[in-house]
């Protein structure tokens, strides 16, 4: 049963109802919004540690912590355990507030190996951590 005069009853609505179209664009934005994140990839494949080379400056060297394929570390040459290495790096930063460190590791020592070592530099005061890369491509 219509409501209204009896001459609107024959003819066309002209306005829009737009409630609807709002609702199912509000629908859609949420759907897009839920489902963009799930569209980006999770992992990144990356290949380290290759990098551009660097131009060097005259600040004093740091000391270098190489560590081997095979996880074993090497302080300025000579081998240190975890414990002999956390020991001298607590001595070297109590004698000089600016020291530095860098770690070369070998392409196939697993993060979580650098990992470690980075936990000991901190853990003993070391501030001042850089990573030496192989430059090219």
């Amino acid at each position: 049963m219509a409501i209204g005069n009896s001459s609107q009853q024959g003819s066309m609505m002209s306005e829009i109802n737009v409630t609807p179209l709002v609702d199912v664009m509000l629908v859609l934005l949420v759907v897009f919004i839920i489902t963009a994140p799930l569209l980006s990839p999770q992992s990144l494949k990356i290949s380290l540690p290759k990098t551009a080379a660097v131009a060097g400056d005259n600040k004093p060297q740091p000391e270098q912590l190489l560590v081997d394929a095979q996880g074993k570390i090497l302080l300025n040459n000579k081998t240190l355990g975890d414990a002999e290495l956390a020991e001298l790096l607590r001595v070297r930063v109590a004698a000089d507030a600016a020291f530095q460190l860098k770690i070369e590791a070998d392409k196939t020592v697993p993060y979580g190996r650098v990992a470690e070592l980075m936990a000991i530099a901190q853990h003993a005061g070391v501030s001042k951590l850089a990573f030496v890369t192989l430059a090219g491509k």
